[in-house]
């Protein structure tokens, strides 16, 4: 059985490695990004094989965590895209959920695993 792949995309170290942790520590493999211009690339060569995109919303670089979570929806309609920030953000895509900073783990990791 092929091990379920999340990809996290968050341009705070910290942040990107205590969800990627989370995530992992739930049996999923974990990819890690920086910027939403690097995710978009892993999507475009891996996005069949994901179950989860966990994006910041506000991401460093001239692509949002918006933006990407749009794409991300338009290319792979099934996977399961959370975006968290600390602010609301403008603009939340079909299907998509989010979570306002501080969120509960549990609720992370429930709505990526969906």
């Amino acid at each position: 059985m092929p091990n379920f792949i999340a990809l996290v995309v968050e341009d705070d170290a910290f942040q990107r490695e205590v969800i990627a942790e989370l995530l992992r520590d739930h049996g999923l493999e974990v990819v890690e990004c920086s910027s939403a211009e690097t995710a978009e690339l892993v999507l475009a060569s891996t996005g069949t094989e994901l179950v989860a995109l966990v994006t910041d919303v506000n991401l460093g670089g001239g692509m949002s965590g918006v933006e990407l979570a749009q794409y991300a929806k338009r290319m792979f309609p099934h996977l399961n895209v959370v975006m968290i920030s600390g602010n609301n953000p403008p603009y939340i895509p079909q299907d998509t959920r989010f979570f306002l900073k501080p969120y509960r783990p549990n609720d992370l990791l429930e709505a990526a695993l969906v």
